[in-house]
């Protein structure tokens, strides 16, 4: 599948140390096993001069105090909270000068955040994932960005996940309802 650089961004979700690093609180082996390909992915893309874009969860310690009914803390446990080591990117990816970093409070990076405004100024239509977990983050921003008009394409083998299944289940439903999947080999910059 073939990508113009010049509209296309890779946007790695959530490769923070929470997830991606053993002594992280929801720590998903799955997530740590895609580095490697993740970060072949963006020499590829760096190279041909695509955009990258890094998501991070970060969650303010009070975030779920006064809500009804949305708390991710009493679902997963408190996780990648503000100022701590666990929302730093993972070692072996490195965040570059020109990347640009979105800090986002829940699943979908495009929810109350600045994504959508900084991919329409730069022109980019077409959206790359990978990062984790490919059933929660990966899942809804792809769907997002389907909903806003960017082509989603979830990099099959550079998504994190707690189960094998949930990443199957992350790229059928996203093939079947809003956006198409792709193996990193088969990605090609034009």
């Amino acid at each position: 599948m073939n990508f113009d650089p010049d509209s296309t961004a890779v946007v790695v979700v959530d490769m923070q140390n929470g997830f991606c690093h053993p002594d992280g609180s929801l720590y998903a082996p799955g997530s740590e096993d895609v580095i490697e390909p993740i970060r072949d992915l963006l020499s590829r893309a760096r190279e041909a001069g695509a955009s990258v874009v890094f998501t991070r969860d970060v969650h303010p310690p009070e975030q779920f105090e006064d809500n009804h009914y949305y708390d991710e803390f009493e679902r997963w446990g408190e996780h990648v909270v503000e100022g701590t080591w666990e929302t730093e990117i993972v070692d072996g990816l490195d965040v570059r000068e020109d990347d640009h970093v979105v800090t986002k409070h829940t699943y979908d990076a495009f929810y109350r955040t600045d994504l959508e405004g900084y991919l329409d100024a730069h022109g980019i239509k077409n959206l790359l994932f990978c990062g984790t977990l490919a059933n929660v983050c990966v899942l809804h921003t792809a769907g997002s960005a389907g909903l806003r008009d960017f082509k989603p394409v979830i990099v099959e083998d550079a998504v994190g996940y707690i189960e094998e299944g949930h990443k199957e289940y992350a790229v059928e439903h996203s093939a079947w309802l809003f956006g198409e999947g792709v193996e990193l080999d088969d990605v090609e910059f034009e």
